[in-house]
């Protein structure tokens, strides 16, 4: 059994969700579809959400009615036949039912992902009503019914596990079925999400949870680049990368996977495969436990950083200072990317600023802070680089006019890290693209 997963642009017109309804029927084997919302839905559900927050209810009004019209024309293209759209457009009437009524009600954080989760909830009921246009075979399961997140907002593989095999053992029939990416139940039994990009994560969890032979991720890119393609226009698509290759590239910046989607799939050494849904036969980038080749692979790059340094005489042979240090970081749950030190100072990077003040605060006690905003995170990736010869040199000669703030190298064996002001980045990627591939 396989996993195949269809980000919004997959899904976002009537003729791409025709087209994934022809990809999951060209095998037999069996296999769960997992689906995004509607490209631009989750925006636009955000833009509805914020207003409300806001207090503006008048504009949270026009925004539901125009998110409604798009979607009456979505279902007049999608399906040809009468009944059908009858049955779509009841669909339409009882989730914008929904969004009109929370105009009326006080909102919260908790109506938030009530409001968030609409997008999935309304891009896998339509498909499973094209699928019964067409007589394919399928069942819709609901994730809400074995998604689950605890407390810290993490997956409950196990639960998840068992609830998940119970309700396909209902169905030992069927060869398809369809559920919602992003989104879950927490601890407490509300509808919540796995946050922006969740659908991935959603994927891996269920490849993981049902060990599949594959977990299959569609989108609109024929498999991870070696570069980014919004920036530089030479790329190519990498073949094959190791879990940890993967998992280095998408958290710092490689956008067609979500950081956290690879660690289930590694954990129970489940293959991931990025496909394009455009271009069907392409073969794309399979990520698996072995990395195929050594050396460079590719480059991501992470927006949004903040550089927090240290400078503290007092930390000249100090015992536990970094542990002091970290403490911080981690009393305010904010995870550091980089981290240089020397004999007076220590510098780290964060990609999350919204405890910054109070840990600025506290860090004062150890010494004189200097915060740098609107940094970015450039990662070379590959196999075994920093054990590969000229690595370095290359990095710095394609880089020689780019001043490079920090530097991190030999923590990881599959990642060299640099940290520079974003005005630099996408000169930093197309020299980096020329020194390290030649393209």
């Amino acid at each position: 059994m396989k996993v195949m997963k269809f980000g919004g642009t997959s899904v976002g017109k009537p003729h791409r969700m025709h087209e994934v309804a022809n990809l999951v029927t060209r095998d037999e084997e069996r296999k769960i579809v997992v689906l995004s919302a509607l490209s631009g839905t989750t925006n636009a559900l955000v833009e509805i959400s914020d207003s409300l927050a806001n207090g503006d209810r008048s504009s949270a009004k026009q925004q539901i009615e125009a998110l409604q019209a798009h979607y009456k024309k979505f279902v007049l293209e999608l399906l040809a036949e009468e009944e059908p759209r009858k049955k779509a457009n009841h669909v339409l009437n009882e989730h914008f039912e929904f969004l009109t009524i929370i105009l009326k009600i006080s909102f919260s954080q908790a109506l938030n992902k009530d409001i968030l989760a609409q997008g999935e909830l309304l891009s896998t009921k339509l498909f499973s009503i094209y699928l019964e246009e067409k007589k394919i075979d399928h069942v819709l399961l609901p994730a809400l019914d074995f998604m689950t997140i605890d407390s810290y907002d993490e997956p409950q593989v196990g639960t998840i596990k068992v609830k998940l095999a119970q309700l396909l053992n209902k169905h030992k029939d069927t060869n398809i079925f369809i559920t919602q990416g992003y989104i879950s139940r927490n601890a407490k039994g509300e509808v919540d999400n796995l946050k922006r990009g969740g659908s991935d994560y959603s994927a891996s969890l269920i490849a993981a949870a049902i060990n599949a032979s594959v977990c299959e991720i569609w989108t609109d890119i024929d498999g991870m680049h070696n570069n980014d393609p919004r920036i530089v226009d030479k790329t190519k698509a990498i073949e094959q990368l190791s879990f940890e290759e993967a998992a280095e590239l998408a958290y710092f910046g490689a956008k067609i996977l979500h950081p956290a989607s690879i660690w289930p799939a590694q954990f129970f050494n489940v293959p991931v495969r990025l496909l394009n849904t455009l271009e069907p036969s392409a073969k794309g980038t399979l990520i698996a436990e072995k990395a195929g080749s050594v050396g460079v692979k590719a480059v991501a790059a992470k927006d949004g950083i903040t550089a927090i340094r240290i400078k503290s005489s007092r930390m000249l042979l100090a015992y536990g200072f970094l542990r002091k240090v970290f403490e911080v970081f981690e009393k305010h749950r904010t995870s550091i990317d980089m981290i240089t030190t020397s004999e007076v100072a220590v510098s780290v990077t964060i990609d999350d600023d919204i405890h910054l003040g109070e840990i600025s605060k506290e860090l004062e006690a150890f010494g004189t802070v200097e915060i740098d905003t609107n940094q970015t995170i450039v990662s070379i990736v590959g196999n075994e680089i920093a054990e590969t010869k000229d690595v370095m040199k290359k990095i710095f000669d394609a880089l020689e006019p780019i001043p490079v703030r920090m530097v991190s190298y030999g923590g990881s064996k599959h990642n060299v890290s640099l940290l520079i002001d974003r005005r630099y980045k996408d000169e930093t990627l197309q020299l980096l693209n020329k020194g390290l591939f030649n393209l």
